[in-house]
Protein backbone atom coordinates (compact mmCIF):
# COMPACT_ATOMS: atom_id res chain seq x y z
CA UNK A 1 0.00 0.00 0.00
CA UNK A 2 0.99 3.47 -0.64
CA UNK A 3 2.56 5.18 2.34
CA UNK A 4 1.13 8.52 0.88
CA UNK A 5 -2.68 7.10 0.17
CA UNK A 6 -2.10 6.02 3.71
CA UNK A 7 -1.54 8.66 5.38
CA UNK A 8 -4.07 10.74 3.68
CA UNK A 9 -6.69 7.93 4.90
CA UNK A 10 -5.51 8.32 8.41
CA UNK A 11 -5.96 12.43 8.17
CA UNK A 12 -9.41 11.72 6.94
CA UNK A 13 -10.49 9.50 9.98
CA UNK A 14 -8.58 11.80 12.10
CA UNK A 15 -11.13 14.78 10.48
CA UNK A 16 -13.84 12.70 10.83
CA UNK A 17 -12.54 11.71 14.83
CA UNK A 18 -12.05 15.97 15.00
CA UNK A 19 -15.73 16.49 13.45
CA UNK A 20 -17.11 14.19 16.02
CA UNK A 21 -15.68 15.36 19.39
CA UNK A 22 -16.44 19.19 18.38
CA UNK A 23 -20.03 17.95 17.42
CA UNK A 24 -20.18 17.05 21.15
CA UNK A 25 -17.93 19.51 22.82
CA UNK A 26 -20.33 22.04 21.47
CA UNK A 27 -23.56 21.10 22.76
CA UNK A 28 -23.93 23.59 25.01
CA UNK A 29 -24.26 25.91 22.13
CA UNK A 30 -27.60 24.96 21.21
CA UNK A 31 -28.53 24.78 25.00
CA UNK A 32 -26.86 28.16 25.54
CA UNK A 33 -28.37 30.18 22.66
CA UNK A 34 -31.96 28.61 23.54
CA UNK A 35 -31.89 30.39 27.08
CA UNK A 36 -30.49 33.37 25.05
CA UNK A 37 -34.09 33.55 23.12
CA UNK A 38 -35.67 32.99 26.42
CA UNK A 39 -33.94 35.77 28.00
CA UNK A 40 -34.96 38.15 25.18
CA UNK A 41 -38.87 36.64 25.26
CA UNK A 42 -37.97 35.99 21.16
CA UNK A 43 -40.74 32.51 21.73
CA UNK A 44 -43.52 34.94 22.97
CA UNK A 45 -42.77 37.27 20.71
CA UNK A 46 -42.78 34.86 17.64
CA UNK A 47 -46.10 32.90 18.80
CA UNK A 48 -47.66 37.11 19.65
CA UNK A 49 -47.22 38.08 15.97
CA UNK A 50 -49.54 35.02 15.05
CA UNK A 51 -48.01 34.27 12.01
CA UNK A 52 -44.08 33.59 10.23
CA UNK A 53 -41.95 36.31 11.70
CA UNK A 54 -39.34 37.66 9.46
CA UNK A 55 -36.14 38.29 10.75
CA UNK A 56 -36.45 42.42 10.07
CA UNK A 57 -40.07 42.04 12.03
CA UNK A 58 -38.42 40.10 14.96
CA UNK A 59 -35.29 42.52 15.22
CA UNK A 60 -38.04 45.46 15.23
CA UNK A 61 -40.31 43.81 18.01
CA UNK A 62 -37.42 42.80 20.20
CA UNK A 63 -37.24 45.46 22.96
CA UNK A 64 -33.64 47.12 24.61
CA UNK A 65 -32.06 45.52 21.48
CA UNK A 66 -28.38 47.55 21.33
CA UNK A 67 -29.11 48.43 17.35
CA UNK A 68 -25.28 47.54 16.43
CA UNK A 69 -26.06 44.29 17.63
CA UNK A 70 -29.41 43.67 15.36
CA UNK A 71 -27.37 42.06 12.74
CA UNK A 72 -26.46 39.01 14.56
CA UNK A 73 -30.00 37.70 15.91
CA UNK A 74 -30.05 35.74 12.73
CA UNK A 75 -27.17 33.83 13.58
CA UNK A 76 -29.05 33.29 16.72
CA UNK A 77 -32.05 32.12 14.49
CA UNK A 78 -29.95 29.90 12.19
CA UNK A 79 -28.21 27.40 15.46
CA UNK A 80 -32.16 27.31 16.77
CA UNK A 81 -33.68 26.23 13.17
CA UNK A 82 -31.09 24.04 12.73
CA UNK A 83 -31.80 22.73 16.74
CA UNK A 84 -35.43 22.42 15.70
CA UNK A 85 -36.37 25.29 18.14
CA UNK A 86 -37.99 27.26 15.15
CA UNK A 87 -39.06 26.58 11.88
CA UNK A 88 -38.92 28.50 8.83
CA UNK A 89 -42.32 28.87 7.03
CA UNK A 90 -43.09 30.80 3.69
CA UNK A 91 -44.84 34.00 4.49
CA UNK A 92 -47.94 32.54 1.97
CA UNK A 93 -47.74 30.54 -1.10
CA UNK A 94 -46.56 32.73 -3.31
CA UNK A 95 -44.15 34.49 -1.66
CA UNK A 96 -40.14 33.79 -1.28
CA UNK A 97 -39.73 35.17 1.52
CA UNK A 98 -39.91 33.40 4.52
CA UNK A 99 -40.38 33.80 8.04
CA UNK A 100 -40.01 31.70 12.07
CA UNK A 101 -42.86 30.14 13.29
CA UNK A 102 -42.46 27.90 16.47
CA UNK A 103 -42.10 23.89 16.63
CA UNK A 104 -43.65 21.51 19.90
CA UNK A 105 -40.92 21.77 21.16
CA UNK A 106 -40.75 25.35 21.89
CA UNK A 107 -44.28 25.90 22.34
CA UNK A 108 -44.05 24.27 25.95
CA UNK A 109 -41.83 26.63 26.78
CA UNK A 110 -44.48 29.47 26.28
CA UNK A 111 -45.47 31.40 29.48
CA UNK A 112 -48.89 30.56 28.99
CA UNK A 113 -48.80 26.70 27.84
CA UNK A 114 -50.37 24.93 30.52
CA UNK A 115 -47.05 22.11 30.08
CA UNK A 116 -45.03 25.26 30.05
CA UNK A 117 -41.70 23.31 30.86
CA UNK A 118 -39.33 26.87 31.21
CA UNK A 119 -39.00 26.98 35.13
CA UNK A 120 -37.53 23.61 35.05
CA UNK A 121 -35.03 24.57 31.68
CA UNK A 122 -34.26 27.63 33.91
CA UNK A 123 -33.14 25.41 36.50
CA UNK A 124 -31.55 23.28 35.06
CA UNK A 125 -29.49 26.03 33.30
CA UNK A 126 -28.76 28.33 36.08
CA UNK A 127 -24.80 28.49 36.61
CA UNK A 128 -24.89 27.35 40.01
CA UNK A 129 -26.23 24.07 38.42
CA UNK A 130 -23.75 23.99 35.48
CA UNK A 131 -20.93 24.91 37.73
CA UNK A 132 -20.15 21.45 39.64
CA UNK A 133 -19.94 19.26 36.28
CA UNK A 134 -16.23 21.14 36.12
CA UNK A 135 -15.61 19.31 39.37
CA UNK A 136 -16.38 16.05 37.89
CA UNK A 137 -12.75 14.74 37.05
CA UNK A 138 -11.49 16.05 40.39
CA UNK A 139 -14.65 14.48 42.60
CA UNK A 140 -13.31 11.49 40.91
CA UNK A 141 -10.00 11.45 42.81
CA UNK A 142 -11.56 13.14 46.07
CA UNK A 143 -14.16 12.06 48.86
CA UNK A 144 -16.84 14.29 48.70
CA UNK A 145 -20.42 13.46 48.02
CA UNK A 146 -21.05 14.71 45.03
CA UNK A 147 -19.21 17.34 42.39
CA UNK A 148 -21.76 19.73 44.01
CA UNK A 149 -20.12 19.47 47.18
CA UNK A 150 -16.63 19.38 45.91
CA UNK A 151 -17.63 23.04 44.53
CA UNK A 152 -19.54 24.13 47.29
CA UNK A 153 -18.25 22.55 50.16
CA UNK A 154 -22.36 21.38 50.79
CA UNK A 155 -24.80 19.44 49.36
CA UNK A 156 -27.51 20.58 47.10
CA UNK A 157 -30.44 20.48 49.88
CA UNK A 158 -28.15 22.30 52.23
CA UNK A 159 -27.41 24.86 49.78
CA UNK A 160 -31.30 25.70 49.13
CA UNK A 161 -31.03 26.96 52.66
CA UNK A 162 -28.60 29.67 51.79
CA UNK A 163 -29.95 30.46 48.54
CA UNK A 164 -33.78 30.29 49.01
CA UNK A 165 -34.15 31.79 44.99
CA UNK A 166 -32.45 28.65 43.75
CA UNK A 167 -34.59 26.64 45.94
CA UNK A 168 -37.69 28.41 44.47
CA UNK A 169 -36.56 27.62 41.13
CA UNK A 170 -35.77 24.06 41.30
CA UNK A 171 -39.46 24.09 42.75
CA UNK A 172 -40.90 26.01 40.33
CA UNK A 173 -39.16 23.56 37.71
CA UNK A 174 -40.27 20.23 39.07
CA UNK A 175 -43.88 21.30 39.91
CA UNK A 176 -43.86 22.19 35.72
CA UNK A 177 -42.82 18.78 35.31
CA UNK A 178 -45.59 17.42 37.51
CA UNK A 179 -48.07 19.04 35.33
CA UNK A 180 -46.90 17.52 32.38
CA UNK A 181 -46.11 14.04 33.85
CA UNK A 182 -49.35 13.77 35.95
CA UNK A 183 -51.63 14.84 32.71
CA UNK A 184 -50.60 12.07 30.34
CA UNK A 185 -50.74 9.35 33.52
CA UNK A 186 -54.11 10.12 34.97
CA UNK A 187 -55.23 9.73 30.81
CA UNK A 188 -53.35 6.80 29.68
CA UNK A 189 -52.58 5.10 33.44
CA UNK A 190 -55.70 5.26 34.88
CA UNK A 191 -56.01 1.78 35.13
CA UNK A 192 -52.99 1.40 37.92
CA UNK A 193 -55.05 3.66 40.31
CA UNK A 194 -58.35 2.41 39.44
CA UNK A 195 -59.59 0.24 42.77
CA UNK A 196 -57.60 1.55 45.42
CA UNK A 197 -59.37 3.55 48.54
CA UNK A 198 -56.55 5.68 49.84
CA UNK A 199 -53.05 6.89 47.75
CA UNK A 200 -49.77 8.18 50.04
CA UNK A 201 -47.51 10.67 47.46
CA UNK A 202 -44.12 10.40 49.25
CA UNK A 203 -42.28 13.51 48.20
CA UNK A 204 -45.20 14.75 46.73
CA UNK A 205 -44.12 18.40 47.40
CA UNK A 206 -47.36 20.83 47.24
CA UNK A 207 -49.35 18.44 46.00
CA UNK A 208 -49.71 18.47 41.69
CA UNK A 209 -49.96 15.12 41.09
CA UNK A 210 -52.15 14.30 44.42
CA UNK A 211 -54.66 17.01 43.43
CA UNK A 212 -54.91 15.33 39.96
CA UNK A 213 -55.84 12.06 41.06
CA UNK A 214 -57.93 13.31 43.91
CA UNK A 215 -59.73 15.30 41.04
CA UNK A 216 -59.90 11.67 38.66
CA UNK A 217 -60.77 9.76 42.05
CA UNK A 218 -63.14 11.31 43.97
CA UNK A 219 -63.85 8.43 46.33
CA UNK A 220 -60.01 7.71 46.68
CA UNK A 221 -58.59 9.04 50.04
CA UNK A 222 -55.23 11.14 48.72
CA UNK A 223 -52.34 12.16 51.42
CA UNK A 224 -49.55 14.18 50.27
CA UNK A 225 -46.51 13.68 52.34
CA UNK A 226 -43.33 15.75 52.91
CA UNK A 227 -41.15 17.19 55.05
CA UNK A 228 -42.96 19.78 57.35
CA UNK A 229 -41.63 22.41 56.01
CA UNK A 230 -42.99 21.73 52.32
CA UNK A 231 -46.69 21.31 53.31
CA UNK A 232 -46.53 23.91 56.26
CA UNK A 233 -49.87 25.96 55.64
CA UNK A 234 -51.15 23.94 52.71
CA UNK A 235 -54.85 23.28 52.28
CA UNK A 236 -56.60 20.62 51.54
CA UNK A 237 -59.89 19.35 50.00
CA UNK A 238 -62.58 16.63 50.70
CA UNK A 239 -60.14 13.86 49.55
CA UNK A 240 -56.54 15.54 49.93
CA UNK A 241 -54.64 16.31 53.09
CA UNK A 242 -51.06 17.26 54.04
CA UNK A 243 -48.67 14.90 56.35
CA UNK A 244 -45.51 16.43 57.32
CA UNK A 245 -42.38 13.72 57.75
CA UNK A 246 -39.62 12.17 57.01
CA UNK A 247 -39.53 8.99 54.47
CA UNK A 248 -36.68 7.64 55.85
CA UNK A 249 -38.79 6.78 59.14
CA UNK A 250 -42.33 5.87 58.19
CA UNK A 251 -45.19 6.94 56.52
CA UNK A 252 -49.09 6.66 56.65
CA UNK A 253 -50.69 3.39 55.70
CA UNK A 254 -52.84 3.36 52.45
CA UNK A 255 -53.68 1.01 49.49
CA UNK A 256 -50.96 2.38 47.38
CA UNK A 257 -47.77 4.36 47.57
CA UNK A 258 -46.64 6.71 45.12
CA UNK A 259 -42.76 7.39 44.19
CA UNK A 260 -43.26 10.14 41.15
CA UNK A 261 -39.23 10.88 40.51
CA UNK A 262 -37.98 10.12 44.12
CA UNK A 263 -35.64 7.55 43.88
CA UNK A 264 -33.81 8.93 41.39
CA UNK A 265 -32.73 11.38 44.11
CA UNK A 266 -30.97 8.68 46.13
CA UNK A 267 -28.41 6.07 45.96
CA UNK A 268 -29.06 2.10 46.05
CA UNK A 269 -28.43 2.43 50.05
CA UNK A 270 -31.12 5.38 50.56
CA UNK A 271 -33.67 3.66 47.72
CA UNK A 272 -33.61 0.40 49.73
CA UNK A 273 -34.39 2.26 52.84
CA UNK A 274 -37.49 3.69 51.30
CA UNK A 275 -38.43 1.14 49.60
CA UNK A 276 -38.66 -0.98 53.05
CA UNK A 277 -40.88 1.68 54.23
CA UNK A 278 -42.63 1.37 51.69
CA UNK A 279 -43.66 -1.89 52.05
CA UNK A 280 -44.02 -1.39 55.68
CA UNK A 281 -47.14 0.89 54.84
CA UNK A 282 -48.86 -1.22 52.43
CA UNK A 283 -48.70 -4.41 54.22
CA UNK A 284 -50.53 -3.19 57.20
CA UNK A 285 -53.27 -2.87 55.16
CA UNK A 286 -55.19 -6.07 54.68
CA UNK A 287 -56.68 -5.50 50.94
CA UNK A 288 -56.05 -7.25 47.35
CA UNK A 289 -54.14 -4.87 45.02
CA UNK A 290 -52.13 -3.20 47.79
CA UNK A 291 -49.34 -2.08 45.39
CA UNK A 292 -46.38 0.98 45.71
CA UNK A 293 -46.26 3.01 42.43
CA UNK A 294 -43.25 4.55 40.88
CA UNK A 295 -43.34 7.19 38.01
CA UNK A 296 -39.48 7.22 36.62
CA UNK A 297 -37.02 6.18 34.41
CA UNK A 298 -36.48 2.70 33.27
CA UNK A 299 -32.75 3.00 30.88
CA UNK A 300 -32.82 0.78 28.28
CA UNK A 301 -29.54 1.46 26.83
CA UNK A 302 -29.66 -2.36 25.32
CA UNK A 303 -33.03 -1.45 23.20
CA UNK A 304 -31.87 1.25 20.64
CA UNK A 305 -34.11 -0.60 18.13
CA UNK A 306 -33.91 2.97 15.98
CA UNK A 307 -32.51 6.97 15.87
CA UNK A 308 -35.60 7.86 18.08
CA UNK A 309 -34.63 5.46 20.82
CA UNK A 310 -31.39 5.71 20.79
CA UNK A 311 -31.73 9.49 21.63
CA UNK A 312 -33.97 8.67 24.16
CA UNK A 313 -31.33 6.40 25.81
CA UNK A 314 -28.84 9.09 25.22
CA UNK A 315 -30.96 11.55 26.80
CA UNK A 316 -31.84 9.27 29.68
CA UNK A 317 -28.45 8.71 30.18
CA UNK A 318 -27.66 12.53 30.66
CA UNK A 319 -29.85 12.31 33.15
CA UNK A 320 -28.01 9.85 35.07
CA UNK A 321 -24.89 11.92 34.68
CA UNK A 322 -27.05 15.26 36.01
CA UNK A 323 -28.42 13.02 39.15
CA UNK A 324 -24.56 12.09 39.74
CA UNK A 325 -23.20 15.05 39.73
CA UNK A 326 -25.71 16.62 41.90
CA UNK A 327 -27.44 14.72 44.94
CA UNK A 328 -25.46 11.15 43.67
CA UNK A 329 -28.61 9.81 42.41
CA UNK A 330 -29.10 7.96 39.39
CA UNK A 331 -31.67 6.32 36.60
CA UNK A 332 -32.11 2.71 37.13
CA UNK A 333 -31.79 -0.12 34.46
CA UNK A 334 -34.58 -2.59 34.74
CA UNK A 335 -32.37 -5.59 36.12
CA UNK A 336 -31.28 -2.54 39.00
CA UNK A 337 -34.98 -1.79 39.56
CA UNK A 338 -35.96 -5.74 40.25
CA UNK A 339 -32.39 -6.19 42.21
CA UNK A 340 -34.05 -3.17 44.86
CA UNK A 341 -37.13 -4.46 45.03
CA UNK A 342 -36.30 -7.78 45.65
CA UNK A 343 -33.89 -6.97 48.63
CA UNK A 344 -36.46 -4.61 49.80
CA UNK A 345 -38.90 -8.07 50.17
CA UNK A 346 -41.17 -7.36 47.18
CA UNK A 347 -42.81 -10.15 45.17
CA UNK A 348 -43.31 -8.79 41.66
CA UNK A 349 -43.31 -5.75 39.73
CA UNK A 350 -44.58 -4.73 36.22
CA UNK A 351 -43.60 -2.03 33.89
CA UNK A 352 -45.57 0.22 31.46
CA UNK A 353 -44.31 2.96 29.33
CA UNK A 354 -45.52 6.12 29.97
CA UNK A 355 -44.51 8.22 27.26
CA UNK A 356 -40.88 9.30 26.57
CA UNK A 357 -38.24 9.19 29.00
CA UNK A 358 -41.05 7.87 32.06
CA UNK A 359 -42.38 4.83 32.83
CA UNK A 360 -44.85 3.68 35.62
CA UNK A 361 -43.69 0.83 37.85
CA UNK A 362 -46.26 -1.12 40.14
CA UNK A 363 -44.29 -3.00 42.47
CA UNK A 364 -46.32 -5.87 44.26
CA UNK A 365 -45.68 -7.33 48.13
Amino acid sequence: MNMGNANGEHAIEALQAQAHIWRHAFNFVSFMSLKCALDLGILDIIHDHGKPMTITELVSALQMLNPAKACDIYRLMRILVHSDFFARQKLDNDAQEEGYVLTNSSRILLKNNPFCITPTLKATMDPIITKPWSFLGTWFQNDDHTPFATAYGKTLWDYFTHDPQLKDLINDGLASDSQLVTSVLVDKCKGAFGGLDSLVDVGGGTGTTAKAIADTFPLMECTVFDLPNIVAGLQGSKNLKYVGGNMFEAFPVADAILLKKVLHDWNDEGCLTILKRCKEAISSQDKVGRKLIIIDMVVRENEQVNDEASSLTKTQLFFDMFMLVLVAGKERREEEWAKLFLEAGFSYYKITTIVGLTSLIEVYP
